[in-house]
């Protein structure tokens, strides 16, 4: 019988409260988060406007996993690499709390109101090309960091507003900072935006039983 489950994730708040989130779901269970610094959490200069991720955000949690340091790890689902490393699978997808993207903007400005030539920041080359497919005449530029950094770099001024996901503001308690929620008609929800993946290896039939149950819960 599981006593208690080694539970790895990165490193950052957001991070964090999404184990929290798990958690909470499986009281009966005891879950030891064990942080894991990612490629993706140690380069904050790399621009991810150009790329595909991969498994930047994931390979070193994956590796944990393939070897045994960890029993299950807990995503951002869209952080998952389309073919994950053999081996592995997920046990558990959540319902998302919630698909939408927002505008921060200390101005108060929407993303129709903000003046041209006004500085929209991001990390997503889907949210990049949103936005100027509505306004052309905005500049938009990268940001890498957790929330509280990208949050800090606003608050400096080093752009005029930023673009984000909903469920992250929530998770960490942040709605206040929300200027606009962004209709899905100017840009479109990732469809795993949200939600949380539950990951395993395949021996594991044990850990599939367990989590499961989480399936769009």
């Amino acid at each position: 019988m599981i006593k208690s489950i080694r539970v790895g994730t990165r490193s950052s708040k957001l991070a964090l409260k999404q184990v929290d989130e798990i958690r909470s779901r499986m009281p009966h269970l005891r879950m030891d988060t064990i942080p894991i610094e990612t490629r993706g959490d140690k380069d904050k200069l790399t621009s991810l406007l150009g790329r595909e991720m991969g498994d930047f955000f994931t390979r070193e949690i994956e590796e944990a996993l393939v070897v045994g340091d960890i029993d299950i790890a807990v995503h951002s689902a869209k952080d998952l690499e389309e073919i994950m490393p053999e081996g592995l699978m997920i046990a558990a997808l959540t319902r998302s709390i919630s698909p939408f993207e927002c505008l921060v903007s200390n101005a108060g400005h929407s993303l129709k109101s903000l003046p041209s030539g006004s500085r929209v920041a991001t990390s997503s080359r889907r949210r990049k090309d949103a936005i100027l497919r509505v306004r052309p005449d905005l500049i938009v530029t990268d940001v890498r960091g957790d929330i509280d950094e990208r949050l800090a770099k606003l608050d400096n001024g080093d752009f005029d507003s930023l673009v984000v996901a909903h469920a992250a503001l929530i998770r960490l308690g942040y709605e206040k900072r929300i200027r606009e929620m962004i209709p899905s008609e100017i840009m479109e929800p990732h469809p795993l935006q949200g939600r949380l993946a539950v990951q395993i290896r395949r021996d594991r039939a044990d850990l599939f039983e367990i989590f499961r149950g989480l399936n769009d819960a």
